[in-house]
């Protein structure tokens, strides 16, 4: 069942981007995206580089009606290592406003490993909300949660403080519920200062931290971490 689940969301995410370039000629649509430099992938709480530098881009498609698709990648590296070099996250869902103060995203993500000698690609379906621009609470869930072949469900609120033109705070806290029979569930959380220094530029200082269950999960790349990056968006 959980295989059907996934070509069930594979096929939905293909007819999502048909869709997509199908209206393309009935609506405003805009092409937007992000080059990013950091000294760390930090993923939900654990290096994906093995605390080592990242290149990361990405490509959104926005229509008019709310519809969107995207991609977005990034060099990787795991502990132990399974051959994976790269990371490519496809998603297609729809955003927009539904009231004055808020704002939802609903979409299915794909994260692909071309290289990897193992089975890590898999499928998560997310929703956010958001208030006001500045607060939101995620949850993403799926069937075969980082690949392992059982559920994971993740839970993250957020907020966003700006301090000024240029500076803004950030801070999250979230808990990742697994499966006990593939790890058990763990907490982390983030908080950082971004420093959007001239246009289309923004540099990040982000210090993540993580409970002892994701440590005993990600040995060796999960707790105490800060990660320094350097984005430009277009």
């Amino acid at each position: 069942m959980r295989f059907a689940n996934q070509s069930i969301r594979e096929g939905a995410l293909l007819s999502a981007g048909i869709l997509l370039c199908a209206l393309s000629g009935q609506a405003s649509a805009q092409w937007s995206g992000t080059v990013a430099l950091t000294s760390d992938y930090v993923w939900r709480g654990s290096s994906q580089t093995r605390e080592e530098p990242a290149l990361q881009g990405g490509l959104r498609y926005t229509h008019g009606s709310g519809f969107y698709a995207s991609v977005w990648g990034s060099n990787v590296k795991f502990a132990p290592d399974n051959g994976a070099r790269s990371e490519f996250d496809l998603a297609a869902g729809w955003s927009g406003k539904v009231a004055e103060d808020w704002a939802v995203d609903l979409y299915l993500l794909r994260y692909q490993y071309p290289s990897a000698h193992t089975r890590l690609n898999w499928n998560e379906l997310n929703a956010s909300a958001t208030w006001r621009d500045n607060y939101w609470l995620a949850v993403g869930h799926s069937d075969n949660a980082m690949a392992s072949r059982s559920r994971g469900t993740y839970l993250q609120l957020g907020a966003r403080v700006p301090i000024s033109e240029q500076w803004r705070v950030e801070a999250s806290v979230a808990r990742y519920v697994l499966e006990s029979r593939y790890a058990d569930s763990y907490t982390h959380g983030a908080v950082g200062v971004v420093w959007a220094f001239k246009a289309p530029f923004e540099a990040r200082l982000t210090l993540h931290g993580t409970d002892s269950a994701a440590r005993r999960l990600f040995t060796g790349m999960a707790g105490s971490r800060a990660e320094l990056a350097l984005q430009a968006s277009f």
